[in-house]
């Protein structure tokens, strides 16, 4: 018999953010609350990864919101303390900062202003990128006598190819939102005052989905993303087969039949 796993506590004396769950939203908002740069120090990057891991469990939640306080979402790291981490510490930056991307969940992040170094890296390993017209990414870490270290850099050449990379990494470039959108780092640029009701309504729309098939989706992308061509097609189709076996899979194709909204469960 299988002993019971409970789900992991959320953080508690929470370092520079706050958690804002609506349950009747199925929504949870995880806040960057420093004002006015929204710095991320290294406690707090540990204390994000338990919280997407935390909020992955909880049933309340159905989609996860990363933004932040102010006219800024974050300046990036809080240098000093790189200097006074150990080297076991920076070893986990990565991990911890790929947890919107581990998520089983949907998540999306709100980016407005200085976007910069970690705020980047975590806003790449987001699901959906929702930008204001003032965001401005980059990874200055050049400036530093150093290079991305949590996985900007490799995240970003899968988005947007060497040759960009190596211009945004290397001189330490700074992207405006549109040009974002254009290249395709971001999903949806929109004036800075929309930028709440942007998101809101991408939270709504992907609350429309089933929730099985919203996380097959997502797993299966992110497991394929290296893949060769014919492992990517097996696989969606192992997914898919999956998939038809499930209620929502039922529920949805006799919506479509009777004109109506689907009613899904999850499962």
């Amino acid at each position: 018999m299988n002993a019971y796993v409970s789900a992991p506590p959320l953080p508690t004396d929470l370092d520079g953010y706050r958690i804002d769950i609506d349950a009747a939203r199925e929504r949870a908002d995880i806040v960057l609350a420093r004002p006015p740069m929204n710095t991320i120090s290294m406690r707090q990057r540990e204390q994000l990864r338990q919280t997407f891991e935390a909020l992955d469990e909880d049933d309340r939640v159905r989609v996860i919101v990363l933004r932040a306080e102010g006219e800024h979402f974050s300046s990036g790291g809080f240098i000093k303390g790189f200097l006074e981490a150990s080297p076991e510490h920076v070893s986990k930056l990565a991990w911890n900062i790929a947890a919107p991307a581990r998520c089983a969940k949907p998540v999306i992040v709100a980016n407005r202003g200085y976007t910069f170094g970690v705020g980047f890296e975590i806003s790449l390993a987001c699901d959906f990128r929702i930008v204001s017209e003032t965001c401005q990414y980059a990874l200055p870490e050049q400036k530093l006598g150093q290079i991305p270290g949590s996985g900007g850099s490799a995240r970003l050449q899968k988005i947007v190819g060497i040759t960009r990379t190596k211009d945004i990494v290397m001189r330490s470039k700074r992207i405006a939102g549109r040009q974002a959108l254009d290249w395709g780092i971001a999903t949806e640029c929109v004036p800075d005052a929309e930028l709440e009701a942007a998101t809101d309504r991408l939270v709504d729309e992907l609350r429309s989905f089933s929730p099985m098939a919203q996380r097959t989706a997502k797993k299966l992308l992110n497991d394929t993303e290296d893949s060769t061509l014919s492992i990517a097609i097996e696989l969606e189709g192992h997914c898919y087969s999956r998939l038809r076996q499930s209620d929502d899979f039922k529920e949805g194709v006799l919506a479509f039949h009777e004109k109506r909204a689907p009613n899904f469960k999850g499962s």
